[in-house]
C-alpha cells in the first residue's frame, strides 16, 4: 500500500494501517535522531514521541506533502527541542560498538573513507544545526527543497550549512589523523 491509503485508513479508525507507516519509517527516523542525539535512549525517546505526535496528528496532514517529509519534519523539531530542553553545548559520542553500527550511515562514512565509529565521533562534534543538514542530505538523501520544508529553513541556507558542516567534518576527521 502508498503512504496516502495507509494515512487514508488510519484517518478512517485503522490504527493497524499506522502501525505499518512505522513499521517501514521507524529504522530511518531512529538513525536520524540517533545522530543528531548521539544516544541510543535518547533518539527512542524523540522517535516514539514524534510517531505519538504524527498519529496524534494525522487529521492534519496534507496530502500534497509526501508522508515521510511531513514525518520527519516532526522529527526534526523533537531532535531540535531536546537538544534544546537538554541544555548540550558538549556534545557525547557513544562508545557502543553495537549502537554506532546499527547506525551507521554508509554513504557519508564510504565517501570520506572512514569507519563507522570515527565518522560518529566526528559526527557529534558538529553543530547540531549543520549535523542535521548533512544527515538530511546524505545519509537521507533528500534534495535540498524537501529539505527546506521539512526544516522550514530556505534552500540556500541549508546549502551552506552542508557546505560548512562538510568542511568541519572534514577538518575533525583531519584532526583525528584518519
Amino acid at each position: 500500500m502508498t503512504d496516502a491509503e495507509l494515512v487514508a485508513r488510519t484517518r478512517a479508525g485503522d490504527a493497524d494501517a499506522f502501525g505499518a507507516l512505522v513499521a517501514r519509517y521507524y529504522d530511518a527516523c531512529w538513525r536520524f535522531a540517533y545522530h543528531m542525539l548521539g544516544e541510543r535512549a535518547d533518539a527512542e525517546d524523540v522517535v516514539q514521541d514524534s510517531f505519538l505526535r504524527a498519529y496524534l496528528a494525522i487529521r492534519r496532514y496534507d496530502e500534497r506533502d509526501q508522508f515521510r517529509g511531513w514525518l520527519f519534519r516532526i522529527l526534526t523539531n523533537q531532535c531540535r527541542n531536546f537538544i534544546t530542553a537538554r541544555g548540550r553545548r558538549t556534545r557525547r559520542f557513544v562508545q557502543d560498538d553495537v549502537a554506532i553500527q546499527s547506525a551507521a550511515t554508509p554513504t557519508i562514512g564510504m565517501q570520506l573513507g572512514v569507519e563507522d565509529a570515527v565518522l560518529a565521533r566526528a559526527m557529534a562534534q558538529l553543530d547540531p544545526l549543520q549535523r542535521e543538514a548533512l544527515l538530511l542530505k546524505y545519509a537521507e538523501g533528500l534534495e535540498y527543497t524537501e529539505m527546506s520544508k521539512m526544516t522550514g529553513v530556505g534552500e540556500s541556507a541549508l546549502k551552506m550549512r552542508v557546505k560548512r558542516g562538510g568542511e568541519r567534518l572534514r577538518a575533525i576527521l583531519a584532526s583525528f589523523d584518519v
